[in-house]
């Protein structure tokens, strides 16, 4: 598997209040009506608080910006909801005449360092505008998963919703401070709204060192579920290229076992520059006769947002 880099695409200019840094976890969807990709994507506004974005690019120069927004598309929930420190753009779903926007929302907690769970919202105008189906998250955390979850990828099927999300399975102490560790999980719905679990692990950890598998994206491609995703470390992952994320890929033959190859994935760090020190929660899709990646670098997302194409 060979990608080729076309570079970057985005990143915030911190003008805007709700918009300081970050353009991260990029959601991208191609409309051949005309010939446009759009890329929801999250930012940060002064307290760190994570609100939804979008720009629209050319199909066929994804580095040609037309349009960037110039408003959040969904606000932060009420104080106390799930989803009252962010909102993170994950996955979007055309169903009828509606599209589908999962997404994760955190808040801040005391004795570990955010929570996270899944949230949905619905467009009625081609993805123009959004608004959250619930106050409250359409999956959290249960009894067979006690930690955490979040940044869904979702395929609908003959029917069955099939989501592979974020499952935290433990918060750890790591040079004094409490790190989470989370691999991927699956489940299935037949609404979307309603998930049977039965704590499925779909990609777990390959060793003890590996702390966190994350923001899966799959692709049906020639009767075969193709995945890519990040993984890290638990040590210094946050500036040290060798325990940073880095880029996976997995194969499954009916996507719920799923086999990793991650020495196949294509896509490594740059030698210098905006995704030197990381690669992460890549976003694929085909476009026309073509395959592309958009995927964040440095700072999960602070150096905005790149893109390569699958050769």
């Amino acid at each position: 598997m060979n990608w080729s880099k076309k570079g970057l695409i985005f990143c915030t200019d911190g003008k805007m209040d709700w918009s300081k840094t970050h353009a991260q976890a990029p959601v991208a969807e191609y409309n051949p009506a005309n010939n446009t990709i759009r890329i929801y994507y999250a930012t940060r506004d002064a307290e760190g608080r994570s609100l939804p974005g979008c720009i629209v690019v050319d199909a066929d120069d994804p580095c040609r910006i037309q349009d960037v927004s110039l408003k959040p598309l969904l606000d932060l929930g009420e104080r106390g909801a799930f989803d009252d420190c962010g909102v993170m753009p994950s996955c979007l779903i055309n169903h009828g005449d509606k599209k589908y926007l999962y997404y994760t929302g955190w808040n801040v907690r005391n004795t570990i360092t955010y929570h996270l769970s899944i949230g949905v919202a619905v467009s009625e105008d081609e993805g123009k505008t959004f608004r959250k189906l619930f106050s409250g998250p359409v999956l959290e955390r249960n009894r067979l998963e006690p930690h955490l979850v979040g940044a869904p990828f979702i395929l609908v099927e003959y029917g069955i919703w099939k989501i592979w999300y974020l499952s935290g399975t433990e918060w750890k102490m790591v040079k004094g401070k409490p790190e989470p560790r989370y691999h991927i999980k699956y489940a299935e719905s037949a609404d979307g709204i309603n998930w049977k679990r039965e704590g499925l692990v779909a990609v777990d950890y390959k060793d003890e060192n590996e702390a966190g598998i994350a923001r899966v994206s799959v692709l049906k491609h020639q009767e075969k579920y193709l995945m890519w995703y990040s993984f890290r470390n638990f040590t210094d992952y946050r500036t040290d290229p060798a325990n940073s994320y880095s880029m996976g890929f997995a194969e499954s033959a009916d996507g719920k076992h799923w086999v990793r190859k991650d020495e196949l994935n294509g896509l490594t760090k740059s030698a210098d520059g905006w995704d030197s020190v990381m690669v992460c929660y890549p976003y694929v899709i085909s476009v026309k006769n073509k395959i592309f990646m958009f995927y964040n670098g440095n700072g999960f997302g602070q150096s905005g947002i790149g893109y390569a194409e699958w050769k």
